[in-house]
């Protein structure tokens, strides 16, 4: 797990060195363990690497094969690497190191551009070709590591974050008016190439671009989520094995794969829990595990303590649990904002990054539950769309997933920024694509592809690797993902959701676990604002930067402030939380640059 960056000049040019030197330092806090450079002609890469296979030096990055003439820089781990290994020395390949790293070397010499293909993890990289002056990028199935780019007619740049892109200099900051249409209607959700700044892209998960000397771009999607039903059917209790199975497998990979110690974020959920349980089945021994809460407040209770305790009272766990109060929360808001890669409405993400922090300090990995209640449909809007039959597919989604409807969002923005019902259309497309049987298989893969790649994915990312810390998510594991898509529905949308992950839990997770409503990483005081945290965001819609910026209507604004616990998404979102939190982001990362 790393940062990475790299500039290709398309003008003639040597790449600058001196641009790479200004992104690196906004990579840091993702690998604290070791910072390289390397350039030749147009081209300049940047590595800061978080040492979690092979410790030694032989593992830094950028990583140069002589032989092959192909450098590297990589964030990710590769879970088949070991067997990828051993086939390309049978096959005469000589190696240097004893990690994942330059296996990915290997895989694009022999596959070129499908070498993505044969890659079985999380992934974000990029390959210099020495000998045909070519550029090549890819990430991950699940989009779980990032890889964002910046271009103008001198210069292709990437980096692991936007912060790195801004850093380097001649980025177009505007806002993008379609993208604002999603980040306030699609719960922060902007899908791939958009971003909220018209100058930074994002590489679709999935996907590899590669560019030419010349600069001229190749995008190729290599995989696609099918969710069709199987030729022939199977038993419930036969998906129950397979799915089991496929689950275990992918815990033990993200285990495995690793010279460090590897713990597990327990929130007191049913999917972190299970992980403790499959864990355990393994053979783990001492197992770390961290749950962090906050303040009550009278209508949300601010941890879930209550069922964390009795998996580690059962499983027997080494376990940290930290209380935090809601004055150390608001300190932490704008510190926590400066990592967010994009705005990022969710409560968690704080959260998160208050618990990276302490966990940080006892270990480098962890296991985390994210992805099992898009893949295995957790969520209790999943039913309600189901069993709604009243209008069109995205109508049926919209009225309980969109933060708000068109009709709203042109009352939240100025005129500048009012147009078409752009997010309303992005999930037409997304809906009506290819290989899914029923309307809940094209929601759940949307989900799963889409929504979740820039929600809870992102911010997990974001929020671990501030603090140094690799998160693994076995629930998004591209095997375990592609076998559920083919479940049928009634298997997920049953027992309340995620009916198959309850029946594997049975026994090994306490009832009490199993048993209980949905729960969600609660911090209440994000969601019902009052007091300080009231003031704080008051203080950001209200202030000179936003009035001028222009981007938020004044009435609708005010509306918000006059009664902030009456307006919440159908999601249960704080509406003025959401505002706030895009104008601080755009105060903190954009305000001071140049356009």
């Amino acid at each position: 797990m790393c940062g990475i960056c790299g500039e290709l000049r398309l003008d003639g040019q040597p790449g600058d060195r001196a641009v790479v030197g200004r992104m690196l330092p906004k990579l840091a806090r993702r690998g604290p363990d070791f910072e390289g450079q390397w350039g030749e002609g147009s081209l300049v890469l940047g590595h800061r690497r978080l040492a979690i296979i092979d410790l030694s030096e032989r593992a830094n990055q950028p990583m140069v094969d002589e032989d092959l003439g192909l450098v590297l820089v990589f964030n990710g781990a590769i879970y088949n690497y070991r067997e990828l290994r051993a086939d390309f020395i049978a096959e005469g390949y000589k190696f240097a190191s004893e990690g994942d790293s330059e296996v990915i070397l290997k895989a694009y010499h022999k596959w070129g551009d499908r070498c993505p293909e044969y890659l079985h993890g999380m992934f974000a990289f990029a390959i210099w070709d020495r000998r045909a002056k070519r550029l090549f990028l890819a990430r991950d199935r699940m989009g779980i590591k990032p890889l964002y780019f910046s271009r103008t007619d001198s210069f292709f740049r990437f980096a692991s974050n936007p912060q790195a892109l801004l850093a380097g200099g001649g980025v177009d900051t505007h806002i993008d008016p379609i993208a604002l249409h999603y980040q306030l209607t699609l719960h922060a959700v902007v899908p791939a190439p958009r971003t909220i700044l018209k100058g930074v892209q994002k590489l679709a998960p999935g996907t590899s671009l590669s560019l030419d000397a010349a600069g001229d771009p190749v995008q190729r999607r290599y995989w696609q989520l099918g969710a069709m039903r199987p030729d022939t059917p199977l038993s419930e209790q036969a998906w129950t094995d397979a799915i089991h199975t496929a689950l275990r497998e992918s815990v033990r990979k993200r285990l495995d794969v690793a010279d460090v110690p590897v713990g597990v974020l327990l929130s007191g959920g049913l999917d972190s829990s299970l992980l403790v349980a499959l864990l355990a089945e393994a053979g783990v021994q001492d197992l770390l595990t961290f749950s962090i809460g906050f303040e009550d407040q009278p209508e949300e209770k601010g941890s879930e303590f209550e069922y964390s305790d009795q998996v580690v009272a059962r499983y027997q766990t080494r376990h940290h649990k930290y209380h935090i109060s809601n004055s150390e929360v608001l300190p932490h808001l704008p510190e926590a904002v400066r990592y967010m890669a994009e705005p990022m409405v969710g409560q968690d993400a704080v959260a998160f990054y208050l618990l990276a922090q302490r966990v940080s300090q006892e270990v480098k990995v962890v296991q985390s539950g994210q992805g099992a209640d898009e893949v295995f449909a957790g969520y209790f809007w999943f039913p309600l769309m189901d069993r709604d039959i009243n209008g069109t597919e995205v109508e049926r989604f919209a009225r309980y997933y969109f933060d708000r409807p068109h009709t709203e969002f042109v009352e939240t923005v100025t005129p500048t920024y009012r147009g078409e019902d752009w997010t309303r259309q992005k999930v037409v497309d997304l809906l009506a694509e290819p290989g899914a049987e029923l309307f809940i298989d094209r929601v759940l893969r949307m989900d799963v592809t889409t929504l979740v790649v820039d929600d809870p994915v992102k911010r997990v990312d974001n929020m671990t690797m501030a603090w140094g810390l690799e998160a693994r998510v076995p629930f998004l594991d591209h095997h375990l993902v592609e076998l559920a898509a083919r479940m049928p529905p009634e298997l997920k949308l049953g027992s309340g959701g995620k009916h198959i992950l309850k029946k594997i839990a049975r026994g090994l997770v306490p009832d009490a676990v199993i048993d209980r409503p949905k729960g969600y990483f609660p911090m209440p005081a994000l969601k019902y604002v009052r007091g300080e945290f009231l003031d704080f965001m008051r203080d950001i819609v209200n202030s000179d930067a936003c009035r001028q910026r222009g981007v938020f209507n004044r009435a609708y604004v005010d509306k918000l402030l006059v009664a902030p616990d009456q307006h919440f998404t159908p999601l249960q979102g704080s509406k003025l939380w959401h505002l706030a939190l895009l104008e601080l982001w755009l105060q903190t990362h954009v305000d001071g640059l140049e356009d």
